[in-house]
């Protein structure tokens, strides 16, 4: 535990917020590290075509993207590491972070962008048809499916946003609702339910996922106790998002759901020198342009820290 390394912009999580940070902070002289986390690239990676970041007017691949976004923050000086964070002291300064269980690193200022992860059910299926068909994400996605039937599983506000969203792309979109009724809210439920090409499922479990070598062509769901099959092209799932700040319970101001609290108009958090960027701290928006623009926002707010830091140490 005695291998100490001493950085003055520490940024954890390697999506479009990581390294937009980075970027930002070591064009500014920072001379930044970057932990890429457990996913390195975070959610792009597992999406196939992005064709709603300005820029790229024939659409990039998610993975091919993150790895243009790491060479252009490497070019300027950031130092990228493959590693995770699995813990964290902020009751000292420098913020004291622990790499991998073993690697301490003390920090000036910290850049969270650890992103958040979309809940699944659990069936092999989606993993099988992850990006052949089965999606979390309706705004990214959706007009793939255009003219096409597709189904969505949720209950709450996201899953009758996606639908919503869907209906206008979609000859027919299929809710799937768990129970009789849904959580949303009053005003997203009436909205779908005046929506005609929106067909809700009350009472329905999705079992499973059906397809073959081109994709999702189906889904198999029990309704009161009887089985039936969908023919549908896509299967969006909007059952909500995890945060991924776990190791940061306890350390940091977050609301119910586990996203961080950032003070409004900026990034950063109830600790001082500690900044929240992306998709950890939006449960709104979640698109790559989003998380890119805070990301963005966190190294100006870091570079103005440190800046005004140093001020201080002079005056004493």
């Amino acid at each position: 535990m005695n291998n100490s390394e001493k950085v003055k912009v520490l940024i954890i999580g390697s999506g479009p917020a990581g390294y937009t940070a980075a970027i930002y902070a070591a064009r500014a002289g920072l001379t930044p590290v970057l932990y890429t986390g457990g996913q390195p690239g975070g959610q792009l990676t597992t999406t196939n075509d992005v064709e709603n970041f300005p820029g790229y007017p024939d659409g990039i691949n998610g993975p091919q993207m993150m790895i243009d976004l790491q060479k252009q923050a490497e070019r300027f000086g950031t130092k990228v590491n493959y590693g995770l964070v699995t813990a964290v002291d902020f009751s000292v300064y420098p913020l004291k972070v622990t790499v991998d269980e073993k690697q301490i690193v003390e920090a000036e200022s910290l850049i969270i962008a650890t992103g958040a992860t979309a809940k699944y059910l659990g069936l092999p299926s989606e993993e099988h048809y992850a990006n052949r068909g089965v999606s979390a994400c309706a705004v990214c996605d959706g007009y793939f499916y255009r003219g096409k039937e597709v189904a969505v599983v949720g209950a709450g506000d996201s899953a009758a946003e996606e639908s919503t969203y869907l209906s206008k792309l979609c000859t027919k979109v299929h809710l799937i609702v768990r129970r009789s009724e849904m959580r949303a809210s009053k005003i997203m439920q009436h909205r779908v339910m005046n929506t005609p090409n929106i067909e809700i499922h009350w009472n329905t479990e999705t079992e499973e996922i059906l397809g073959d070598e081109s994709g999702v062509n189906a889904v198999r769901v029990i309704t009161n106790g009887e089985k039936k099959v969908i023919p549908v092209q896509g299967f969006f799932l909007a059952i909500g998002h995890k945060p991924n700040t776990d190791i940061f319970k306890g350390k940091l101001d977050m609301d119910e759901a586990g996203y961080l609290k950032v003070e409004g108009g900026s990034t950063r958090t109830n600790v001082e020198g500690v900044f929240a960027v992306g998709d950890v701290a939006d449960r709104i928006y979640r698109q790559a342009i989003t998380a890119a623009g805070t990301g963005c926002m966190g190294a100006l707010d870091a570079e103005k820290f440190l800046s005004e830091k140093e001020t201080e140490i002079l005056a004493k």
